[in-house]
């Protein structure tokens, strides 16, 4: 894209309502979806029967995922963040107990260890995925350290073989080999080294809130797993205790959103491959922009771009990126977010639980005041993604001369 054809663009396609750096709803709903959701409902009005508890709809939509993630089971939830309470819960945490966890990150995963009265531990980010940096995480294992939590960032996998290794590697002196537990809310239907993320690790908690990439009327999620025991527990826990043997509660997806999800599930690849094909595009005419460095693909991931992420260089970071990000805002419509700070900058009861961490984490901290995501749907237009382009080009030549 040259100078003349943004500056057309620039002109005719300004967008007259702001597009959100996050969209409201990540994927998109068909006719399909309708109609399930009304056959759901419909089949639930006779007063015998109901929505019912673990319904054929729910067992249906488990087994479906479990199938896409290649594991032996899938367990669905009313969110991904009960999710990631219920894997720190399997845990079975002591007082003492540490839990590993990346800086730059959603709250929900941190705020779940310290839910158990876990310590929680931080570790560095690699600036290229904004994924757990393995080299740094090993350094932070001591013998009170019972898993490791690495969130799937952003649509791209996490390190997960290596960190696999660092857990074997490193037994707690009575439960063994680590567990490695992945955060999949941002990467549904992503890759890793020929497998679905999903395959590898003790669980992975994925989410179908409305903004992520299939969703099942605004909330709920799942857990993969290919361990039988856990399963029963978490399906225990989840229809207060069951048979399982274990506390529980009241955790579960409804009929009507389990019919969706499998509608959406059949559909996820189609409207993930329209998502990465407009971030390629979009990749392919930013580059030859000096200031920014572009999306890194590790060749043995597929990535999702659930969000779109860029670095500008570390002399605009901080001030100067707010400053870029608030151009792209009020000038051309084009909503960015910063994803993530690191995660004690907008939650105080974290901070206060891990201040003395933060000196220790320089990368995280620098990064995070270079990285920001800008606005990315699988339905834009094509003539949508273009604008979004010349709009970076212009404002960052803008910014260039400040």
């Amino acid at each position: 894209m040259n100078e003349k054809q943004r500056r057309d663009i620039l002109k005719t396609h300004k967008p007259q309502q702001l597009f959100p750096a996050e969209p409201n709803l990540g994927a998109w709903y068909t006719e399909e979806e309708i109609e399930v959701a009304t056959k759901a409902i419909r089949d639930s009005m006779d007063w015998r029967i109901g929505f019912g508890f673990i319904v054929d709809e729910i067992l249906d939509f488990e087994r479906s995922f479990a199938n896409y993630c290649g594991t032996e089971f899938a367990i669905s939830l009313s969110t991904a963040s009960v999710g990631l309470d219920l894997a720190m819960i399997s845990l079975n945490l002591e007082p003492g107990d540490e839990v590993i966890c990346p800086a730059i990150n959603f709250k929900a995963s941190p705020l779940a260890v310290l839910g158990q009265r876990a310590n929680l531990v931080f570790c560095e980010i690699d600036p290229r995925t904004f994924n757990c940096d393995p080299a740094d995480l090993e350094r932070r294992i001591t013998p009170k350290t019972r898993a490791i939590f690495p969130v799937h960032m952003n649509g791209l996998s996490a390190p997960l073989d290596d960190l696999l290794d660092i857990a074997e590697r490193h037994p707690h002196p009575i439960h063994g080999p680590l567990k490695v537990i992945g955060d999949a809310a941002r990467a549904c239907g992503g890759g890793y080294k020929g497998t679905k993320i999903g395959k590898k690790g003790w669980m992975n908690v994925f989410s179908f809130h409305t903004m992520k990439l299939m969703t099942t009327l605004g909330e709920g999620g799942m857990i993969t797993t290919d361990d039988a025991e856990l399963a029963k527990k978490l399906r225990g826990i989840r229809q207060w205790g069951s048979d399982s043997g274990t506390w529980g509660s009241s955790y579960k997806m409804t009929k009507v959103q389990a019919a969706v999800g499998s509608v959406q599930l059949r559909r996820l690849d189609a409207m993930i491959e329209q998502r990465v094909k407009r971030a390629r595009d979009r990749l392919q005419m930013l580059e030859g922009i000096p200031e920014l460095t572009l999306t890194f693909e590790p060749p043995d991931c597929d990535h999702t771009f659930y969000l779109f992420t860029l670095l500008v260089p570390p002399k605009w970071g901080g001030e100067k990126r707010d400053r870029l990000c608030q151009m792209l805002r009020e000038e051309y419509n084009v909503g960015t977010m910063v994803a993530n700070p690191p995660v004690w900058e907008d939650q105080p009861y974290i901070k206060a639980q891990t201040s003395d961490q933060i000196e220790t984490l320089p990368v995280s901290v620098e990064t995070a005041k270079r990285l920001f995501c800008i606005s990315l749907h699988p339905l834009m237009s094509e003539e949508q993604n273009a604008y979004v382009v010349a709009a970076v080009w212009d404002a960052v030549e803008r910014m260039r001369k400040t």
